[in-house]
């Protein structure tokens, strides 16, 4: 089974972008995706973007996300 995580990428540098994760910033590899830009979303995978996703879609995936962990984890953005 493999999970993937909607973030919001907030710098792009080169093959790097730098996404947010409801207040937790990660460095990911986007080389699997072409032009990607700031504000978009995407899900992430063990490091890699693997997919653009839409503002909704990455915010029902959120709320799915937030209803497995409960209230110890309020994914927000």
């Amino acid at each position: 089974m493999c999970f993937a995580v909607p973030g919001r990428v907030t710098d792009v540098d080169g093959n790097y972008a730098t996404v947010d994760f409801g207040g937790a910033r990660r460095r990911v590899n986007i080389i699997l995706l072409e032009d990607i830009r700031v504000g978009e979303y995407v899900l992430v995978h063990v490091g890699y973007a693997i997919q653009k996703v839409s503002p909704q879609d990455a915010q029902e995936s959120i709320k799915l996300w937030n209803e497995i962990l409960g209230e110890e984890g309020n994914y927000r953005f």
